[in-house]
């Protein structure tokens, strides 16, 4: 391993320049289709990631409002009980796992590294992998629906409704193996985030001195690591029973029904936190910028949030509590249950305290991020309700809890991403959104919303259960469901609106200027949108505001516009884990097709499995094996990574 001086500076204009020109050569994506499919930059794979995780979003929503005027009143018959079944599981299916998680890790894979004064991601190829099983996952999940063999045991598949016996069909094979795969998509992504947070940090930047939004998605990619792979291997098992003949969820074989929900809920509840906590911190970052001062609270907020999961761990039997557990677990569990409510709520101060102490800006930004906070006690109140063993009791397998479930998977992720959308869009395409028609989107979204699901906490305490076909006269549900369909309505219109204003702001979007928030993070250091390289010198951070030194009478200040100059290649610097010291500098791979193709190949061998076609499995893993050794090869273009010389 080399030694090499990484303190070499631009001296001058015309250097530093040229030294952008020969570093845009060097990280830029090549044209074409082949770029698409090779293209490991960071930036491009978190708009696909936020394009995609959209797509899914809207296609799940309209999935929705079609049940939706199913329910609208009595005794309607526009869906057979078959394709409600099959529509109201994929609409679960889709929002839980191909948008809310998702469209997180396409914010943060575009930001993190800009956050964090870095070049790139830690683990370049297995970012690129990781949106490439992600988008075959989700063709795998659709490929039943479109053939008319969807699931339809809802997003949670409980067996033994899941089991041969009850499903013959293709229909939840392919669920459980599309489950696995973008569980592989997930784990990838999750371990990428951990070591880019630990090796990536720009000299000076301490783990005290990151961004709240670091701090949110670090949390829950290290908690996906351990979750994803219980319900990855509750689904594998599934596909044992379904196909292997074993008897591992069946109760006549031996196997306990209760082993599935078990498995499942102990990777549901950690997922949960995993789509709310790197949200939250887009609002602890964002909210300030237009408080006009810092987050109040910050060490606090990042321990809250590392709590958070901790706790999320032990919650997963409360959504057992009506399956006969014993008392000492229940009781064990709803403490659990109602303790977890108290670092949420140290995040709910802090956003208050922000915008009481500081000076709001009232901008569509703002809007969205202040609204979070509202609809986020509402559903964390819902919530906590259910933590109580009586009150669960009584609102199990009730519309209470499809209320409770919908603020926070759209209150309390919808709405952060689309004020982060508004946050940053200047910095991925360099112009502004519109101003006026965000509050046109804005009060829609949040009017319908909570015309929509508010009035389903009615519902459910009158009684009606969720997850059925349609409902006679006389129960009384009739109004409070044709509220909620208008407001399903009001809501799709408001995204709509959304839509369009990133379409018409693309095209005529006023120009935005490198940081027109005034806002405080590494990533408004750079050009709108930023280079390829991110950074032409790696800056060197001393606060944990590294733009707004100067009016916060900062007594160190960070120094951006000079530093580390690293152009042997495509490099980019290693740092300590904790301190954040230069200790390495590392050689980056650059455009690739190994990504893609092992997607593809991991595609057939799950397409094999769902078909029991041997010799299509048999493909696949040679498929899968013979990439694999390509991915390994060793890269003469990467050279050695070379350590840091302190003088």
């Amino acid at each position: 391993m080399a030694s090499t001086d990484y303190t070499r500076r631009p001296s001058a204009a015309a250097e530093t320049s040229a030294l952008a020109m020969r570093l845009h050569k060097l990280w830029e994506t090549a044209p074409g289709l082949y770029g698409f499919l090779a293209s490991v930059d960071h930036k491009e794979i978190g708009l696909r990631y936020i394009v995609t995780a959209f797509a899914f979003l809207l296609v799940c929503g309209v999935e929705a409002l079609v049940f939706r005027l199913q329910l609208s009143w009595s005794n309607l018959h526009l869906l057979t009980p078959e394709q409600y079944d099959q529509l109201f599981t994929m609409h679960g299916m889709t929002m839980i796992f191909l948008y809310a998680g998702p469209v997180l890790s396409g914010f943060s894979n575009y930001l993190w590294p800009l956050l964090l004064g870095a070049r790139d991601m830690a683990l370049p190829r297995l970012n690129a992998l990781s949106y490439w099983i992600y988008v075959c996952a989700g063709v795998v999940l659709y490929s039943g629906f479109a053939v008319g063999f969807g699931p339809d045991v809802g997003w949670f598949n409980y067996v033994p409704l899941a089991a041969r016996a009850y499903n013959d069909g293709p229909n939840i094979d392919l669920y459980a193996l599309g489950m696995i795969l973008l569980g592989i998509s997930t784990t990838v992504g999750s371990i990428n985030f951990v070591v880019t947070f630990l090796r990536m940090r720009a000299p000076g930047m301490t783990i005290a001195r990151v961004p709240i939004l670091i701090w949110g998605t670090l949390t829950a990619s290290a908690a996906n690591i351990f979750a994803i792979p219980a319900v990855s291997l509750a689904f594998l098992l599934l596909w044992m029973d379904r196909n292997l003949a074993t008897h591992f969820f069946d109760a006549t074989g031996g196997g306990s029904a209760m082993l599935w929900q078990h498995l499942f809920w102990m990777f549901g509840h950690p997922w949960v936190y995993a789509i709310v906590l790197p949200a939250m911190g887009m609002v602890s970052d964002g909210l300030p910028v237009f408080c006009r001062r810092p987050l109040v609270g910050y060490s606090v907020v990042a321990l809250a949030t590392v709590a958070t999961m901790v706790l999320g761990f032990g919650v997963w039997v409360h959504h057992m509590f009506a399956t006969g557990l014993p008392g000492v677990s229940l009781g064990f569990f709803s403490a659990a249950s109602i303790i977890i409510a108290l670092p949420s709520a140290v995040g709910v101060f802090a956003w208050l305290a922000t915008i009481w102490t500081g000076k709001p800006v009232f901008t569509t930004p703002f809007l969205f991020f202040a609204s979070f906070i509202i609809l986020f006690t509402i559903g964390g109140v819902s919530g906590y309700m259910t933590g109580s063993v009586p009150v669960d009791w009584q609102l199990t397998d009730t519309y209470f809890v499809v209320a409770h479930l919908h603020y926070v998977l759209i209150g309390i992720n919808v709405f952060p991403v689309v004020g982060a959308t508004y946050f940053w869009f200047p910095k991925f395409f360099g112009r502004m959104m519109d101003e006026r028609l965000g509050r046109w989107n804005f009060w829609t979204m949040f009017i319908g919303f909570n015309l929509g699901f508010f009035p389903m906490h009615i519902s459910g305490l009158m009684g009606m259960p969720r997850r059925i076909y349609t409902y006679g006269e006389g129960m009384g549900w009739d109004w409070v469901n044709l509220v909620t369909t208008a407001g399903s309505f009001v809501f799709g219109i408001g995204v709509l609106i959304f839509i369009w204003n990133v379409v018409k702001s693309l095209k005529a979007g006023a120009p935005a200027g490198d940081n027109p928030w005034d806002a405080p993070t590494l990533e408004w250091a750079t050009t709108s949108p930023p280079p390829p390289y991110n950074f032409a010198v790696v800056p060197t951070v001393a606060s944990r505001h590294p733009l707004w030194e100067d009016r916060l009478g900062t007594v160190e200040h960070s120094v951006i516009g000079t530093g580390a100059v690293l152009e042997h290649g495509r490099e980019a610097l290693g740092t300590t884990p904790l301190d954040a010291e230069p200790n390495i500098i590392l050689k980056m791979p650059g455009d690739t097709l190994v990504p893609v193709f092992l997607a593809a190949a991991m595609t057939v061998l799950t397409v094999g499995l769902a078909l029991v076609n041997w010799l299509v499995v048999a493909l696949g893993v040679l498929l899968v094996g013979g990439v694999l050794l390509a991915w390994l090869w060793p890269d003469p273009a990467l050279g050695e990574t070379a350590e840091v010389r302190h003088d």
